[in-house]
């Protein structure tokens, strides 16, 4: 008889296995405890339970835990994971260390089928979806290498790793709710950034769903003929769709927005880019983040110049729009923002 995955149960469903099987209702809360609060991978770990009932639950249910496949440290401190998933899939996570956190960036696929085009992963097929146990394995896993190795605990989670999260939906909303709930890793929403290329039903289900995460859309481009160039998603989703679906959703969540742009050089990088995405900025309330290009071997963008770059972030701020410039983190290792890949 084939094994279920025990973490795709609900304790509803494991209670229900507990008492049809003439074991105690209360054996679910401890199962699930030791699932979801400590993290388990294994029955033998479950020293509450009888040896026996650790014997039955081994022969009928199975863990299907990802496992650091490969792990390399950048010169400013950041580390990064190829993580083996249980059909041998790989994809990637990031730790982040800063003065004030400890941030995870974690993928939400395996590979990407958006095909954004200054991006290494959306050069790759997208295999599959991960589920909820798999996101919420590279959450712990990142936050035992922030422990390791700088003695803190994880502080911050993006969801800006391999994949588009809102083609994942269920699935990223399930991991969240476990990395989130009281009964699982008890992590402030709020400490939570999902980022998404920009797929507006979806950005209004998240409104509907009142969820309490924050929200990133990868913009890069304010005006729609340049981000077809770059985005191909943006030919189905416009930005005036956009702007509706971001809008409904601040009415909803009262949740500021983040816009990401990088700034690629001689492509969206005058003055007029700016104005232009300042005017779409005024009309959502939002922070924007400056982000340096990280160049990649199949893409022929480069990172615009210092000056420009501040003459950009200045011109925002002038009116009076919060801009912060994010500086590139363990792109010596592939590990910066558009270089996931799974190279190694």
């Amino acid at each position: 008889m084939e094994k279920k995955d025990i973490r795709k149960l609900t304790l509803a469903e494991l209670k229900a296995y507990f008492l049809e099987t003439g074991e105690k209702g209360f054996r679910a809360k401890q199962v699930w405890e030791w699932i979801w609060e400590k993290s388990a991978h294994s029955f033998e770990e479950m020293t509450n339970l009888s040896k026996n009932l650790r014997e039955k639950l081994e022969e009928n249910f199975e863990f299907h835990p990802i496992s650091v496949a490969t792990e390399q440290q950048s010169n400013d401190g950041t580390i990064k994971s190829a993580f083996k998933l249980y059909d041998q899939h790989l994809i990637e996570g990031v730790l982040i260390p800063a003065d004030e956190r400890m941030t995870a960036c974690v993928s939400s696929q395996v590979g990407c089928s958006l095909s954004c085009k200054f991006c290494a992963t959306g050069y790759m097929d997208r295999k599959r979806n991960l589920d909820p146990a798999e996101i919420y394995d590279q959450v712990v896993a990142i936050d035992a290498q922030a422990r390791k190795s700088y003695d803190q605990p994880l502080s911050n989670i993006v969801f800006m790793g391999m994949g588009e999260p809102l083609l994942n939906y269920n699935n990223v909303l399930a991991g969240i709710d476990r990395i989130t709930s009281e009964d699982g890793l008890n992590m402030s929403p709020k400490r939570i950034t999902v980022s998404t290329a920009g797929i507006a039903k979806m950005i209004k289900k998240l409104a509907d769903d009142e969820v309490k995460f924050n929200l990133a859309l990868s913009l890069h481009a304010a005006d729609d003929e340049k981000r077809n160039q770059i985005m191909p998603i943006n030919e189905s989703n416009s930005l005036e769709a956009l702007k509706e679906a971001l809008l409904y959703f601040y009415q909803k969540t009262q949740n500021k927005i983040t816009f990401e742009y990088i700034l690629f050089y001689n492509f969206n990088d005058t003055l007029e880019d700016a104005e232009k995405l300042l005017k779409f900025a005024r009309q959502i309330p939002a922070k924007i983040n400056i982000i340096e290009y990280n160049p990649i071997a199949e893409a022929d963008f480069k990172n615009t110049e210092v000056d420009r770059l501040e003459q950009f972030a200045n011109y925002l701020k002038k009116n009076r729009i919060t801009v912060n410039v994010r500086r590139s983190r363990g792109k010596d290792i592939d590990a910066a923002c558009g270089q996931l890949a799974n190279k190694t």
